[in-house]
């Protein structure tokens, strides 16, 4: 299976799938996002993987959604289109993340931002070099209501979930870690070695075993709720792209919004 947009790399039990976008800091254009889920089936089916790591090539993990594509081909879109479509490649495409069978880690540098931020999120675990951050401004650059998965509440608390989405300002790689959202922070030159070494340590028992923790952790998660509160956000989401702040920034170039992130973020 031959990609575009990201690169996939064995490691014997352990497959890492890499955004490979690095002149765009892996923003998430459609491609992209489409080739990713193909990347995750192959490796569901795969009886050798175990365990899947998921990064970024350059600097960053992810800048987010690629707002450039967005205002080319979405800007005009229908409710019942832009229904459709982030159905899909937001939430649905994240979900499957969550609910892949085989351990997964979120290998993060630079920025992880938005769109970023939602599907490192989705893996089970997040291991973050030193440079790591974590942000989702939409609310201050789209006039958004975050992004269409809200996992931040369930991955960091209700209150600094509030703070980081009220405010649009990033979180540390240190930070994170205080609060329990990120497993592990080393430094950038070791991410990749540290990373792996923890994937491959994980790959070493007997799969069926993990794949049975894993369903069970997250059913204690839906059993207080998280599916069902991810959901009625996604709707809430939508209703947000029809808000005059939303508008506004429709009109006046989304695109503009990649600017107001990064010195949101400086």
């Amino acid at each position: 299976m031959t990609f575009d947009t990201i690169r996939v790399r064995e490691h014997g039990a352990v497959r890492r799938i890499l955004l490979a976008r690095e002149a765009q800091r892996n923003a998430q254009n459609r491609q992209m996002l489409d080739e990713l889920m193909r990347a995750f089936d192959d490796a569901r089916a795969d009886e050798q993987v175990r365990v899947v790591v998921l990064g970024g090539e350059g600097a960053h993990f992810s800048a987010g959604h690629d707002l450039k594509q967005a205002q080319a081909e979405r800007a005009d879109f229908t409710v019942e289109q832009r229904w459709a479509f982030e159905e899909l490649r937001y939430f649905d495409y994240s979900m499957r993340i969550w609910d892949f069978p085989k351990p997964t880690i979120a290998q993060v540098q630079g920025a992880c931002v938005a769109g970023g931020f939602m599907i490192a999120n989705m893996c089970d675990l997040v291991v973050a070099g030193e440079s790591a951050y974590f942000s989702d401004p939409v609310g201050h650059t789209l006039g958004a209501a975050a992004t269409e998965v809200l996992i931040h509440p369930w991955v960091m608390g209700a209150r600094k979930a509030k703070e980081l989405l009220f405010t649009g300002e990033r979180l540390s790689a240190q930070e994170a870690h205080a609060i329990g959202m990120v497993n592990r922070v080393v430094p950038d030159a070791d991410l990749d070695e540290a990373t792996l070494a923890l994937a491959q340590g994980i790959a070493k028992a007997p799969p069926f075993g993990l794949r049975l923790i894993k369903r069970s952790i997250n059913r204690s998660l839906d059993a207080q709720g998280l599916r069902a509160a991810l959901a009625a956000h996604f709707d809430t989401h939508q209703l947000s792209h029809l808000s005059d702040g939303f508008l506004n920034a429709r009109d006046g170039g989304l695109s503009n919004a990649i600017q107001k992130t990064r010195e949101a973020a400086s």
